[in-house]
């Protein structure tokens, strides 16, 4: 990082700190409810530039391994789409959530994989392209999976119009990630060179998502936050858990159960939260807030476990995509 301008440095502090500045995100939503609320109405817009960034990272050998490996990358997206839909909907119903909340867990646990997810795959020395991959995958099946999962876990609990979450999840993942895409395509040096300062618009894109999410919800969260994050800590230790014992079943190697766990616990709950914000009530917003702050600061606290039990002897994860692409800018 040596030489590097003031504002690389700034946006590599970002990335470094994300955790902590969700939590402050959520704290500021709790002190200033009024001017954080006002920002609702531009959650699906902030969502839009956080996936267009993702695209700019997204590179064609980030889906060639599902040619290569395609055994791995099928086994971690579909426990991507199963473990975390049920258990959203098993916890939700074994703590009685009223049927907002109950949407709110449902959606979370129908997201594709988590923004931060690849980092912390990598700081947990696992398999890095397996991790982009899945990444990648389970963001362009989200348009048709989301609401169909939704629809069918959730229905029962509130109205649900599947064509427009599928509508809502084109316009603000689909498109913006294609458009990244295709930008890096014909831009590539331009790209190349704005990359390192990626985590500065995706950090304050999501640390803005939960702050107006929360300050929407101020009085619930002071009221039943408690079970809200019980909830959300449940869901998310599960995921990671299921992921790695999926993992382990199908007889993937430990990098690769890192990965897999890592992406199956780790959810674009900005995705989650624009989705209620716009087509159901922005109580139903509330798990997707919270499971922003928490599953951060658990993933964090997984990967330094990891990081310390040191790089599995079957690690995979150095292959062309781990070496050539830092995670921090995704």
């Amino acid at each position: 990082m040596t030489g590097a301008s003031p504002i690389v440095r700034l946006a590599s502090a970002v990335g470094r700190w994300f955790a902590l500045l969700v939590l402050l995100g959520a704290v500021v939503g709790l002190l200033a409810p009024g001017p954080m609320a006002t920002l609702s109405p531009w959650v699906p817009v902030l969502l839009g530039a956080i996936m267009f960034g993702m695209g700019l990272t997204l590179r064609g050998q980030d889906f060639a391994l599902v040619l290569r490996r395609p055994y791995a990358v099928i086994v971690g997206v579909v426990a991507q789409f199963l473990v975390m839909p049920l258990m959203a909907w098993l916890i939700g119903t074994l703590l009685g959530l009223p049927p907002a909340l109950m949407v709110g867990m449902v959606l979370v646990g129908a997201a594709p994989g988590g923004t931060a997810s690849n980092v912390i795959v990598y700081l947990a020395k696992g398999d890095v392209a397996l991790s982009v991959t899945m990444t990648s995958i389970s963001t362009l099946l989200s348009p048709l999976l989301t609401p169909l999962l939704v629809l069918w876990l959730a229905g029962s609990a509130l109205p649900v119009d599947a064509g427009a979450l599928l509508l809502s999840i084109v316009q603000v993942v689909l498109v913006p990630v294609l458009a990244g895409l295709i930008v890096r395509l014909v831009a590539s040096r331009f790209v190349e060179r704005v990359l390192p300062l990626l985590p500065l618009v995706s950090v304050t894109g999501i640390v803005l998502v939960v702050a107006a999410v929360v300050g929407a919800n101020a009085d619930a969260v002071l009221g039943s936050g408690s079970l809200v994050m019980l909830a959300v800590v449940l869901h998310n230790s599960a995921g990671l858990l299921l992921g790695y014992l999926a993992a382990r079943v199908a007889g993937m190697s430990e990098s690769a159960r890192r990965a897999v766990s890592v992406e199956v616990g780790m959810q674009n709950s900005g995705l989650a939260a624009s989705l209620a914000t716009v087509h159901f009530t922005p109580l139903a917003a509330l798990p997707a807030a919270l499971f922003s702050v928490w599953h951060n600061i658990s993933g964090a606290l997984v990967a330094t476990f990891w990081a310390r039990r040191g790089r599995p002897e079957d690690a995979e994860s150095a292959g062309p995509a781990a070496e050539d692409d830092s995670p921090t800018s995704r």
